[in-house]
């Protein structure tokens, strides 16, 4: 003969599983990872003793200010988040919880990841360089360009790379050089025509850049509004869509003239 139960534990009876399910839900991993603003590294520098930009076959100009391209770090790709994790993270400005797909977006393994990483930044340094010697008209000249930038992987530093090379070759055309003396920072891909691409993690980078010393920063004008959202004090974006017009804002903020805005 079964005792009968009284309605409190009752309740308490059918409520265990539904606690137990939570529980496994609250506790399960998402496919989300949490990033925060990483490390900068002056292109017109130096970066683990070795100059990031080598040019042989033409004279190079001695840097004024720094070009700072800029990262974001992010939970590894192996890495388990679950929505405790996302819940402590989602309303912190110093961290963005993205999907992980758009962090990590080819491979199914850590190794399979930084191959593919490291991959795209030989391709976007190509690119840049490529892009970098057609704004100048020197593609034809037998110029030996070497990028290096240990522990940096993807394709997000070709904007700053190509800049990098025309202030090294060009300065601003003008005998002086792009930066005007100033910090400028900034994010982009790029392609071998010179047209910039967007890329990820925005917000964290100005967080970054403004960190480590910069005052404008260069966002490519399809995320001003993410560039926006948690906008540091004192940092001014400059919106921009290939070499070309990057370069006129440029010279354009050097000379006190009208500069694009987001």
């Amino acid at each position: 003969m079964l005792s009968r139960l009284s309605r409190p534990k009752a309740l308490a009876v059918c409520a265990l599983p539904a606690v137990a399910l939570l529980a496994t839900a609250l506790l399960a991993p998402l496919p989300f990872a949490v990033a925060q603003p990483g490390t900068t590294a002056d292109v017109l520098g130096r970066n683990k003793g070795e100059p990031v930009i080598t040019i042989k076959g033409a004279p190079s100009r001695k840097a004024e200010g720094r070009l700072l391209m800029t990262t974001i770090v992010a939970t590894g790709p192996d890495a388990q988040v679950d929505f405790g994790d996302v819940l402590d993270n989602w309303f912190r400005t110093d961290r963005a919880v993205m999907p992980r797909d758009s962090v990590y977006p080819s491979g199914d393994t850590t190794e399979e990841i930084e191959r593919h990483n490291l991959d795209d930044m030989t391709e976007s340094q190509d690119s840049a360089t490529a892009a970098a010697l057609s704004y100048l008209g020197r593609a034809d000249e037998d110029l030996d360009v070497r990028l290096k930038l240990a522990d940096v992987g993807g394709p997000s530093a070709g904007l700053l790379f190509a800049l990098g090379i025309v202030d090294k070759l060009d300065g601003d055309g003008a005998g002086g050089g792009l930066t005007g003396g100033r910090t400028i920072a900034g994010t982009g891909t790029i392609d071998a025509d010179g047209r910039v691409g967007a890329v990820g993690g925005v917000e964290l980078k100005t967080q970054a850049a403004r960190r480590d010393g910069a005052s404008v920063f260069l966002v490519p004008e399809d995320e001003c509004s993410q560039a926006k959202a948690e906008l540091p004090a004192g940092l001014r974006l400059i919106p921009v869509t290939d070499l070309k017009g990057t370069v006129k804002s440029l010279r354009a903020l050097e000379q006190g003239r009208k500069v694009p805005s987001c």
